[in-house]
């Protein structure tokens, strides 16, 4: 890597935390006027890189060279001052604030010391137009869906001005309308001389926003390639050491007894009501695009918003009224969309994560069996290949895919009849997705009933027996596989089809 002419250059970056190596001599070089991509599996150090880029994390060996000169930012607010700008995987806003409020936070426009909260909403509305959305400055953030909150993040992001940005899955919850609007946001940056490094799992997007790609593997940089001359199996062999099939397919089982049987529900944000019903073996599919609530239905069918009306009946138990405690006893498991905020206890162990649906399974006499406990976890951790240091490791410490599969073990332990999994493969690298894509072809086999959402086309028409498509929280239509294709799935989303 010789650095000629590079706007950025890391060179044998190394980085340990406790019982783990998260880079090992790490390279990256970002060349003026590209966007740069940075490829690989959950846990191969791409995050970790770009943190201790953007001052995060500090280095404990190698260099980092920006615009000719060395730097090591002090924290996030030192990496700005520098330009360097990071929109992270995970949401990093404040609940409580407005949108306009988030968007400016620390660089308020003030008057006699005084915010001129008129200018900042002004403001605010032109960096979302921007980005082709009309989201109300001063909505509070804390009612905005995942996808609204990820523009906000990126709207945040260009009022900072950076010389370079990183956007670490900044798509994970878009649609593609809104992703093809971002990807002309960052032609635009980058055709102002802002470079752009772009990490993503998302093979078409590679392909479709990239000039060069940096492959990383296991805290290391496996390899560098021009994006226009190169294969997507190359990349996958880069990243995973072996050649995996990019084609989604459903095992064929035979599907059993109604499992799941839903009428009437409806609720604030499920105008309804919804029917649909869901048998052992199958996987439904739920399809929708932003705004069609599609994690509203799956939230009241667990019971997670009290105020839904109608019933729910899981193996011929009905739960009119009914709470999460209810549902999981009944065996109804819920995988959501936002793992950090509603899904984890970060500060807890894997071992105290994953048991947490199967406290009774592993008590006497009302207390814990710590040693059965630790059993039924290590046995989750093996069978989906969880990278941790050890049992008693903090979630905060794992990466994104891991803490993920934790989600995944937790309730794959409860031995659920029932899973609604909201976007369950979400900012997860080819390789674990095909790991979770052989996990529910097991589940299925074992005549678990499945309730599927996700935003990925070629995921929902692979997996499902049928799709639901939602429209505004109205459930449109039921298409059977043979009969579901994206441009039916797309008029139903959109209203277009009777």
């Amino acid at each position: 890597m010789t650095g000629a002419g590079s706007v950025l250059r890391m060179s044998a970056v190394d980085k340990h935390f406790p019982g783990v190596q998260a880079l090992t001599g790490a390279d990256l070089e970002v060349l003026p006027g590209e966007v740069h991509v940075l490829l690989g599996e959950n846990g191969a150090g791409k995050s970790t890189l770009m943190k201790i880029l953007c001052g995060q994390y500090a280095a404990d060996a190698g260099e980092v060279v920006f615009d000719g000169s060395v730097v090591r930012p002090a924290g996030p607010l030192d990496a700005e001052r520098l330009g360097l700008v990071m929109i992270h995987q995970e949401l990093n806003l404040v609940p409580g604030l407005t949108v306009a409020e988030n968007i400016f936070l620390g660089h308020e426009p003030t008057s006699g010391g005084l915010i001129r909260d008129r200018a900042m909403a002004e403001g605010a509305r032109a960096l979302l137009r921007r980005l082709r959305c009309e989201i109300d400055p001063d909505a509070p953030v804390s009612g905005l869906s995942v996808a609204e909150q990820q523009l906000v993040e990126i709207a945040r992001a260009l009022q900072r001005r950076a010389r370079l940005l990183v956007m670490d899955e900044p798509s994970a919850a878009l649609s593609e309308t809104e992703i093809a609007a971002l990807f002309g946001v960052i032609r635009e940056l980058v055709a102002d001389g802002v470079p752009v490094i772009y990490i993503s799992h998302r093979m078409p997007e590679i392909f479709a926003i990239g000039d060069r790609v940096t492959v990383m593997r296991d805290g290391r940089a496996v390899g560098t390639r021009k994006v226009g001359e190169t294969a997507a199996a190359e990349l996958i062999r880069l990243m995973v050491g072996r050649t995996i099939a990019d084609r989604v397919l459903k095992r064929d089982v035979p599907v059993g007894e109604v499992v799941l049987e839903v009428e009437g529900l409806s609720g604030p944000e499920l105008p309804g009501p919804v029917d649909l019903s869901l048998r052992e073996g199958e996987i439904l599919g739920v399809a929708g695009l932003m705004g069609s609530r599609r994690t509203a239905l799956a939230r009241a069918i667990f019971g997670a918003d009290s105020t839904a009306t109608g019933t729910v009946t899981v193996a011929g138990r009905q739960l009119a009224g009914h709470g999460p405690a209810e549902s999981i006893a009944a065996g109804l498991g819920f995988l959501t969309e936002d793992r950090k905020q509603q899904g984890l206890v970060l500060r807890c162990t894997v071992t105290e994560n994953i048991s947490l649906t199967s406290l009774d399974e592993v008590s006497r006499a009302g207390v814990i069996d710590l040693g059965a406990e630790a059993e039924l976890a290590r046995v989750e951790v093996e069978r989906l290949q969880i990278r941790v240091s050890s049992l008693d490791q903090e979630l905060v410490n794992l990466s994104g895919g891991n803490q993920q599969k934790v989600v995944l073990a937790r309730w794959l332990a409860a031995r659920c009849r029932v899973l609604l999994f909201d976007e369950p493969t979400r900012g997860i690298d080819v390789g674990a997705k095909a790991e979770i894509y052989e996990l529910i072809g097991e589940l299925v086999e074992r005549g678990v009933g499945i309730l599927l959402i996700s935003s990925e086309m070629p995921e929902l028409l692979g997996l499902s027996d049928r799709i639901a498509v939602m429209h505004e929280g109205v459930l449109q239509g039921i298409l059977p596989r043979a009969e579901a294709t994206q441009e039916r799935i797309m008029g139903l989303a959109l209203q277009c089809e009777a």
